[in-house]
């Protein structure tokens, strides 16, 4: 447990730069499937002033918006405007979701693409006051079995997007959860006691680290 969103930020930098050396010396590349939120764009803003060997990294969303390319809650904006547009010289080479397609169209754009990357070397996830990772919340049927998968009728706005489906982001060699303030603290309870999350369902019998705040943490 940390102290503060900045203390997780930091601390899920020190994950991603050391999972990179791991994997790049291993394999050659690192790739790395992205969340959005609050928490994850603090990290994404300490990485740019980072150094590393970018040009081996491969980046991939979990999840977008169906919003225009220039939307403000684009997760694609923010991945650039917090790290990307920062770094010079050789870059990551970068796999956004065409969700202005839509679900559908997006989804099935994004599938092949995910099919030939996976096994991912680190698969970053946040968790929502419901218990929803990506964008696949509790209620919605999960199909254990697509890679990608639209998603119609979101119970936050917008109510379309496209998110990496079960399959893919359990493929992966390890997950690491960030989960800050708060409003985190009921959905993390409910994980602890078993309930039948997304994160759950994601995370189960995976290697997962979870790194949290004061304010997130359910204990007594």
């Amino acid at each position: 447990m940390l102290d503060n969103p900045a203390a997780v930020a930091a601390e899920a930098v020190t994950c991603l730069l050391a999972a990179a050396h791991e994997a790049i010396a291993a394999r050659g590349r690192f790739r790395l499937v992205l969340a959005g939120g609050r928490t994850p764009e603090l990290a994404y803003r300490l990485l740019a002033e980072r150094e590393a060997d970018w040009a081996n990294w491969e980046l991939y969303l979990g999840d977008e918006r169906c919003l225009p390319v220039d939307h403000a809650e684009r997760n694609q904006r923010m991945v650039e405007q917090a790290w990307l547009s920062r770094l010079s010289g050789d870059l990551p080479q970068v796999h956004f979701i065409a969700a202005e397609l839509g679900p559908v169209a997006g989804a099935a754009r994004y599938a092949p693409l995910i099919e030939t990357a996976v096994p991912f070397d680190l698969v970053l996830l946040g968790i929502g006051e419901d218990g929803h990772t990506a964008s696949l919340f509790p209620g919605q049927p999960l199909d254990a079995e697509a890679w990608v998968v639209p998603v119609l009728g979101a119970p936050k706005p917008p109510p379309e997007r496209v998110s990496l489906g079960l399959r893919a982001l359990r493929s992966a060699r390890r997950l690491l959860v960030l989960a800050t303030g708060t409003d985190k603290r009921v959905a993390l309870e409910r994980w602890r006691a078993g309930k039948e999350l997304p994160i759950a369902r994601v995370c189960r019998g995976l290697s997962v680290s979870v790194l949290l705040d004061r304010a997130a943490d359910p204990s007594p």
